[in-house]
Order: structure tokens, then sequence, then C-alpha cells
């Protein structure tokens, strides 16, 4: 299975996570999601693959989100308007986002990556 991790180095999550998968010798590719963020086409099949609505591709934890009102504009934006402004911010992504095979997951959750990719 390929497995392609988009995680910001200096996120704790996102090196908690890699080294999870490590642990279980699942090989992946590192993409810094900040320096290289997924583009609209590629966030909105991580949406379809995670069954997840779009808004919860956002990092509403960070300061790109508070800093830019994202809360309140989300309310009113498509989802084409809302994959482009992820697509140009990547601290505006929630991380680390996974792809594995057919599956995507968004965010560390031990107990889904396990059913993912194995205890």
């Amino acid at each position: 299975m390929n497995v392609t991790l988009y995680q910001y180095p200096a996120c704790g999550t996102c090196r908690k996570a890699a080294k999870w998968l490590a642990a279980r010798g699942v090989a992946f590719e590192s993409v810094d999601i900040v320096g290289n963020p997924p583009s609209a086409q590629t966030l909105r099949q991580a949406q379809q693959r995670a069954g997840v609505p779009v808004r919860k591709l956002f990092n509403t934890s960070g300061q790109s989100y508070r800093q830019g009102g994202w809360k309140d504009r989300l309310a009113t934006m498509s989802d084409d308007e809302a994959f482009a402004a992820l697509a140009a911010d990547g601290k505006l992504i929630k991380r680390p986002l996974v792809f594995a095979g057919d599956r995507a997951l968004v965010g560390f959750d031990e107990a889904v990556w396990a059913e993912v990719f194995g205890g």
C-alpha cells in the first residue's frame, strides 16, 4: 500500500504519527504540508476518501485559522472556495493528513490508524 504522510515538521502530533508508522514498519513518503501543500483536487480526494465534511479538513486550533476568521467565513463558503483556501495555506489543513491506498486519514487517532495499518 502506498502511504503519503502530509505533515508539518514542527508539529508534535505529526512527529508522533510518523514514529507510530515507523514502529509498525509502515513505509511512507513524507511531504511538508506547509512547504508543499496538497492541491485543491488532492484535498477534495482526501475529503471524499475520509468521508468527512470539508470543514473537518481545517486545523481549527491553528494560528492561520484563528487570524483568518475562518470560523465565520466557512459558514458562507462553497466547497470549492474552502478547498482553494486550504491549498493556498498548508497551516490551515488539519494534520497529519494521510493517504493510504484508497483511504485518507485526517488527524492522528491511534484507534483509527490501527484499523487501517494494523495494531
